[in-house]
């Protein structure tokens, strides 16, 4: 017989059409990424093993660290073994275009970079609620999966984290998990409420590159 708690735990879990939303935008998020984190590798003249390091860290260390605060433990990039498969594949493709091409146009990579940020933000901020968050906090959480990765990738690096210093990005990350938890609430299907956080997080991150947008920084 289920007890109460037995059907709390229950409730707090996502369904199953939302955990197969979640995986797919989880996935895509992570070789986006996974591709991302090589390029910053690539970048700063790492090794092989260099580059398959930040590829991993870039693609999941959001998605772990949002694991992490909401419970759900061991997190899913450790349980399932194709975040890791996918990370080491978007590694090893930016190391067969570099030895092949020896340039990947720079272009691309920004939108490729936009997306992921897009998917991810959404993916984190779904999960968030799945888990009976908060919308503040499911939004925060969509942040921080969508930027988390990237700042793991600067410390790695030895640097400040671009998040922190530059362009609209953790903004727009925001945004994204923001319209995407606002659809939810006024009870949009997740699929639609996914696609509609993810443009509006794609458009301005795009928009604030155009723009050459940039929060204000406090000078001396």
């Amino acid at each position: 017989m289920a007890t109460p708690t037995d059907d709390l735990a229950t409730a707090s879990r996502p369904t199953k059409a939302i955990e197969h939303l979640l995986t797919g935008l989880d996935l895509l998020g992570t070789f986006i990424f996974a591709i991302e984190g090589g390029r910053a590798a690539e970048a700063a003249h790492l090794d092989l093993l260099g580059v398959m390091v930040l590829a991993f860290t870039t693609a999941l260390g959001g998605g772990i660290v949002r694991d992490l605060l909401l419970g759900a433990a061991p997190p899913a990039s450790i349980r399932d073994a194709r975040y890791p498969v996918v990370a080491f594949t978007g590694g090893a493709f930016v190391i067969a275009l570099h030895y092949s091409t020896r340039h990947i146009p720079q272009a691309p990579l920004i939108w490729l970079d936009a997306a992921g940020l897009a998917l991810f933000a959404v993916a984190g901020a779904q999960k968030a609620l799945s888990y009976g968050v908060s919308p503040l906090l499911a939004v925060l959480l969509g942040a921080i999966t969508g930027s988390g990765g990237g700042v793991f990738r600067d410390l790695l690096l030895a640097r400040v984290p671009n998040v922190l210093r530059a362009d609209i990005y953790a903004i727009a990350a925001i945004v994204g998990a923001g319209v995407m938890v606002v659809c939810r609430k006024l009870g949009w299907r997740p699929a639609s409420s996914a696609l509609l956080g993810a443009a509006a997080c794609f458009g301005l991150r795009m928009l604030s590159l155009s723009k050459h947008w940039n929060l204000p920084v406090l000078t001396p």
